[in-house]
């Protein structure tokens, strides 16, 4: 990932932060807000893969799968 895609991710998620902040501070229930911040979160995925993660994740899971 380069350093651009990097830096719109880490706005990305600053913003989710301040969204979810914004909903504590409205009153919302605990559940609300992680099912916002989950959903969120997969959207910037989606929008901005990080795909060095993804193959570390990918080799990980194959690891565990040769172990049994």
């Amino acid at each position: 990932m380069d350093e651009k895609d990097r830096m719109q991710r880490v706005i990305g998620l600053e913003a989710i932060k301040s969204k979810a902040e914004e909903l504590i501070d409205q009153g919302k229930e605990p559940f609300e807000v992680q099912t916002f911040v989950s959903a969120a979160r997969g959207e910037l995925a989606r929008q901005k893969p990080d795909w060095q993660q993804y193959a570390s994740a990918l080799k990980a899971s194959q690891k565990a799968q040769n172990t049994f």
